[in-house]
């Protein structure tokens, strides 16, 4: 059960593309349309930092939806999720236009080296002085693979094993430079003291690796781990690794259970509970008064479109629904073949059915549609008393899911966060200057030293 003593913290979810998380989002009359820009992300950035978030991350995928019907003609005509840009520039661009907010981005273990994202996060790290995070993914479908020359995608605990090794291995790299490694002693000309420089050498099933990183340690020591997982083998990887987890709920009691199995993970895995952050993605639809939050919530779900919301569940499954019944239950083989688990597990529960059919999954994943469960609407103080009973009750914190961009964030920084920030539940200053010290994570003895001011 959280203490009472904590404040919550507040990360916003973002896309680098044309839509937030929900697609219609980007017909509403609120959003901005020049997301191709640094200034639409910049704009946001100074918003969520003005109202003391403690982080903005990018969700990501490499791929356009293009499961449904073999095409993307379909994402492409309604700007489901079809533009996705590398989110490392953007998160660069917002941190210009920052000094506390914290900054994440996805990349993927699947598809990518690990050398290669233990230097970009490295070295995005010192260059914002110590406010970033990986949000870390094992990729979820045959478009991902076939844009990286792949014929399929991995099977799930498979990503999974890779996964952990992939982990291994960029941890083991970003602890290779002690914190107090850089002497830079001009008159000796000794740069570094090769002796608190350590060499990886690594051998294991899917990786091979024997070399020294040449990035220096950064103020929080190292990148903040961010992961999704919910079920199984996920949850597992979570309670192995992750210093925040993003997770969804479909309800409070729901997500009581859902937190106390995150936190038995951790527990599991050798780590403390307490040290780690748990936050499900919400929806907060605020207004002045409660019929005009309502009115604002009508307008929203009416830009959610049914057809849309099948395209992206074809995405996440990596099955292609478009010339199936929509009251044809899956079997246990297709089941058991689908890519993501947690959100088949979370259909088969809310379903109450062990085969659900394509229709109970358009209605129970939420897909390309407002989640009632987890959108709280009303006036500030009634939004404010939804978030406070979830805080005590199943969660350390929220990621904030837009409905429409800036608007959503706009309206959360106006109204809800002066309430929560009056309740004593959201920060009005920031407590240092990294994200770990933000998030109230804690930091290696070594890291701690690591303030060698470059240059000096």
């Amino acid at each position: 059960m959280p203490n009472d003593s904590r404040t919550m913290s507040l990360i916003a979810f973002l896309q680098a593309q044309n839509c937030s998380n929900y697609v219609g989002s980007w017909r509403h009359t609120l959003s901005m349309t020049d997301f191709l820009t640094p200034d639409y992300f910049t704009r946001i950035a100074r918003t969520l930092e003005d109202a003391r978030f403690d982080m903005a991350f990018f969700d990501d995928r490499l791929a356009m939806p293009d499961i449904y019907g073999r095409s993307h003609d379909l994402a492409v005509r309604h700007g489901i999720r079809s533009v996705k840009m590398d989110p490392t520039p953007i998160l660069m661009a917002m941190a210009g236009a920052t000094s506390h907010l914290g900054l994440g981005a996805t990349y993927s273990t699947t598809y990518y080296e690990p050398f290669h994202v233990a230097r970009l996060f490295a070295t995005l790290d010192l260059m914002t002085g110590g406010r970033v995070a990986w949000n870390v993914v094992t990729s979820l479908n045959d478009s991902e693979a076939a844009n990286f020359g792949v014929s399929e995608h991995l099977e799930h605990d498979l990503r999974y094993d890779r996964a952990d090794e992939f982990l291994e291995i960029v941890t083991d790299l970003w602890s290779a430079w002690d914190s107090d490694a850089l002497v830079l002693d001009k008159d000796t000309g000794l740069f570094a003291d090769p002796a608190k420089v350590h060499r990886t050498d690594y051998a294991g099933k899917f990786f091979r690796l024997n070399g020294t990183f040449p990035v220096p340690r950064s103020p929080q020591g190292q990148p903040v781990l961010l992961q999704a997982g919910s079920s199984g083998r996920g949850l597992r990887f979570a309670g192995r690794w992750a210093e925040v987890v993003f997770t969804a709920y479909s309800g409070k009691d729901a997500g009581i259970a859902q937190y106390q199995a995150i936190r038995r993970a951790v527990a599991d895995a050798g780590r403390d509970p307490d040290t780690v952050t748990v936050a499900p993605a919400v929806g907060v639809i605020v207004a002045e008064t409660e019929q005009l939050a309502q009115e604002k919530k009508a307008l929203l779900a009416d830009l959610a479109r049914p057809e849309d919301g099948l395209a992206l569940l074809c995405e996440v499954i990596n099955t292609d629904l478009s010339g199936r019944p929509l009251d044809e239950p899956f079997t246990d083989a297709e089941l058991a073949q689908m890519s993501w688990h947690g959100l088949r597990d979370r259909v088969i529960q809310l379903s109450g059915t062990a085969n659900p059919s394509v229709d109970d999954f358009v209605r129970y994943s939420g897909r390309g549609s407002l989640n009632e469960g987890a959108t709280f609407v009303g006036t500030p103080t009634q939004v404010a008393d939804q978030m406070e009973a979830w805080f005590t009750s199943c969660c350390d914190g929220f990621v904030l899911s837009a409905a429409s961009v800036p608007g959503t964030y706009e309206d959360f920084a106006r109204l809800v966060v002066p309430e929560l920030q009056r309740r004593g539940l959201s920060k009005t200053e920031y407590a240092g200057s990294t994200l770990r010290s933000n998030l109230g994570l804690p930091i290696t003895d070594s890291a701690k030293a690591a303030t060698v001011e470059v240059g000096r």
